[in-house]
């Protein structure tokens, strides 16, 4: 599969420039009945609601004229989880300006669903090499926004938590280091969210052991500027750091290149020359599908150089 792109904090931290990325086919690709398809609810109404209604409306408006406006309903809802499955296969497919185009035309959806694609799909405009500094700037706080009212609109979906998450994080390159560092708190509990709603998901748990191995890495300097502007600076270690990373190997084996790289680079800062060996060669020998997955490998390599 596919892997997407995402950000970091502060320029010391640009090598580990995720920097809350992850693999495509798993930042909340599979639609799950609480966020709103498949599920026995609409809109957050119990069926039995449902049922109430439809027979208000029912004898109020006739039969016939009720079938139609079912029939209409129903068309809008095949019509969109068309649109969510387009979505999904140009995104799995690596093809972000038509991605883009496809949802494009549904920016005033109140969908969440559409929402937090439109913010995914913003993001990885913007990551693409020939996007402008201008553009790439304007589409980061466009796919904030498109975040921002997928979490208004659904707050049980994780995948909106994580590309929330995601976002507030990519915007943080145009706040300044204050603002970073603030940000750092909502990130955590957003990606946290996430893993509550969906325990399972891979890429969640990946994406907070590359919060706590940011923040295990942080400079001396950055720590001692963050305790003069927070009470409580945010903090890690690379132990759990490593605990995450390998929770989500655990959960899905050899998933995502850059999840095999964290493990190495977490057993090197804690000195497990064996067990860094093993997983840094795991991601220099695994198949590259993606630049990223080519860039890991090198990386890999390079660290496995110095050992």
């Amino acid at each position: 599969m596919a892997a997407a792109r995402v950000s970091h904090w502060g320029a010391s931290w640009v090598r580990t420039r995720l920097l809350f990325q992850a693999p495509r086919a798993r930042l909340g690709l599979w639609r799950q009945a609480p966020s709103g398809r498949g599920g026995s609810e609409i809109h957050g109404k119990p069926s039995c609601f449902r049922k109430g209604l439809a027979f208000s409306v029912l004898s109020y408006l006739g039969y016939e004229t009720y079938v139609l406006i079912s029939q209409s309903s129903k068309v809008h809802a095949d019509d969109q989880s068309d649109i969510l499955d387009q979505a999904d296969y140009l995104y799995g497919s690596g093809e972000t300006e038509k991605l883009c185009h496809l949802l494009e035309k549904h920016k005033s959806s109140e969908n969440a669903e559409l929402l937090w694609r439109l913010a995914r799909a913003s993001h990885d405009l913007a990551q693409l090499s020939q996007t402008s500094p201008e553009k790439k700037k304007e589409l980061t706080y466009e796919a904030l926004g498109y975040a921002k009212k997928a979490l208004e609109k659904d707050p049980s979906c994780f995948a909106v938590h994580k590309w929330y998450a995601i976002c507030i994080s990519d915007v943080g390159d145009y706040e300044g280091m204050k603002t970073k560092i603030a940000n750092a708190f909502v990130i955590k509990e957003h990606f946290q969210k996430a893993i509550d709603l969906n325990p399972t998901d891979a890429t969640s748990l990946h994406l907070m052991g590359v919060w706590c191995y940011v923040f295990a890495e942080m400079p001396w300097y950055q720590s001692k500027i963050a305790a003069v502007l927070f009470a409580t600076p945010p903090s890690s270690t690379y132990d759990e750091a490593l605990r995450y990373f390998q929770t989500a190997e655990d959960i899905e084996p050899n998933f995502y290149s850059k999840n095999l790289l964290f493990l190495g680079k977490s057993y090197m800062k804690l000195n497990n020359k064996k067990m860094a060996l093993l997983w840094l060669t795991k991601a220099k020998e695994r198949v590259a599908h993606t630049e990223e997955d080519k860039q890991v490998q090198k990386e890999a390599q390079e660290l496995l150089n110095s050992l």
